[in-house]
């Protein structure tokens, strides 16, 4: 084992987190994606609802035509003669609808009046005076009980026959009462693309307060999250630089401690061990002694043997400087003393990836030491083979072995840990096991 006080391999420090993501990670960019999107998802949906708003106040405002003329001018202008369709009232109605209510160039395009008989008392397309239909049921409610009610034409119905050359239309009927007292029903036709312009029109006027209010909204939140993210990011990159300060300082008194024992107890050790085995050798005439002495170094040695796994543990080997197999040897050397049977076979590694033999090295550490604390082996087989593809390591044991599944949904961290490790380095572990069985753990990492 080299001394623990050569430096380390040179580290080039993390960058922090900020400047490592791609731009589309960062939040900045995040919320304004984000706030673009909410902004159009803002103006579709509430031109959606605008648009359903404006449609129903401008079939509100065509009511409310409806029921003014109704009652300023047709309601004033119903007389008995109309009724009874005498010729001469019908057509001064007639010249009064043509003159101020209907026309091509008018709002209205049909107007007709109905009685209770569903008989059409008066239309300004004469053909229809007298003719009679089957009322439906809300325009029968408007005219015993009065008020306006407006719906979509069904050009489709015989009393609408004249109608089909308008296109879509929207009739509005409301009550008219004549001099005598009898209920009417008054049915006004409007153009429905002149009722979508008027929506257009009232949608118009809230279009550009919508947008502007959300476009205020996120030039005012914009600044403000660039801040939020800028401190966040500084205080990011002041937590990683303190953690690597605490890691650097944690390393920096693990390889002191390391070198500490090395140069001091270690050495003192190796050289106990290297005289008690020379005495024993020189007093072989005394053959009581000699074999206490054997006894001797042997305990020394083993004691020597633990404490270079110790040092292992307290700082990881220079796997560049002492190589996979001194490392793996020195990993091993507790079971050695605590009496299991070891088998270690170690393919060379010159020419992998150091990455790589970091990760063998650490893979085989977790195993190691889990199969030495919960297994109780009898025997344990590491095997670091390599071929054209990669490099393969082999951790078996024949010891008490675990419920694999078990293990992975209670949610065992040193498992999880190591498959997490194995699978950012682009390789596969595989974990055999169960109860009673033993346990064999086997990395495959390609070059």
């Amino acid at each position: 084992m080299s001394s623990p006080d050569q430096p380390p391999p040179s580290r080039s420090a993390p960058r922090p987190a900020a400047r490592r993501r791609g731009f589309w990670r960062d939040p900045m960019f995040q919320f304004v994606v984000a706030g673009l999107l909410a902004l159009v998802v803002l103006v579709v949906g509430s031109q959606l609802l605008s648009r359903n708003a404006a449609t129903d106040e401008a079939i509100a405002d065509a009511r409310t035509t409806t029921r003014l003329l109704a009652k300023a001018v047709v309601e004033p202008a119903l007389t008995r003669g109309l009724v009874e369709e005498q010729s001469a009232a019908l057509d001064r109605f007639d010249r009064l609808a043509l003159r101020t209510i209907v026309g091509e160039d008018k709002e209205i395009l049909r107007i007709k009046i109905w009685d209770h008989d569903g008989r059409i008392v008066y239309s300004d397309k004469t053909q229809l005076i007298g003719e009679q239909f089957e009322l439906g049921a809300d325009e029968i409610e408007v005219l015993d009980n009065g008020g306006t009610e407006a719906e979509v034409s069904d050009l489709s119905e015989p009393e609408n026959r004249f109608e089909q050359g308008f296109g879509r239309l929207l009739e509005v009927y409301t009550q008219v009462w004549t001099p005598e007292g009898q209920p009417l029903l008054f049915e006004a036709y409007y153009s429905y693309d002149e009722v979508s312009e008027r929506s257009q029109e009232v949608l118009g006027s809230f279009r550009p307060i919508t947008i502007a209010a959300l476009l205020l909204f996120m030039l005012l939140t914009v600044p403000l999250m660039w801040v939020l993210t800028r401190r966040l990011d500084a205080a990011a990159a002041e937590r990683e630089r303190l953690l690597l300060a605490a890691v650097q300082a944690s390393e920096n008194e693990r390889r002191r401690i390391a070198r500490d024992l090395h140069d001091g107890v270690v050495q003192d050790l190796a050289g106990i061990s290297f005289a008690a085995s020379a005495t024993a050798r020189d007093v072989a005439d005394r053959p009581e002694v000699a074999k206490r002495l054997e006894a001797l170094g042997a305990g020394v040695r083993s004691s020597l043997r633990a404490l270079r796994s110790l040092l292992v543990e307290i700082y990881p080997p220079d796997l560049r400087t002492e190589g996979l197999g001194a490392a793996l040897d020195d990993l091993l050397a507790p079971a050695t003393a605590s009496g299991v049977r070891v088998t270690l076979e170690v393919a060379d590694t010159d020419g992998v990836r150091e990455e790589t033999v970091a990760l063998v090295w650490r893979v085989a550490q977790e195993a190691v030491r889990n199969a030495l604390r919960h297994g109780r082996p009898s025997t344990l087989d590491v095997r670091v083979e390599r071929d054209a593809t990669g490099v393969r390591l082999v951790v078996a044991d024949d010891g008490t072995g675990f419920d694999v599944e078990g293990e992975s949904r209670d949610g065992h961290l040193g498992l999880r840990a190591l498959r997490d490790l194995v699978r950012e380095a682009g390789g596969t572990l595989d974990v055999r096991s169960a109860r009673g069985a033993g346990t064999t753990v086997v990395l495959e990492v390609r070059q």
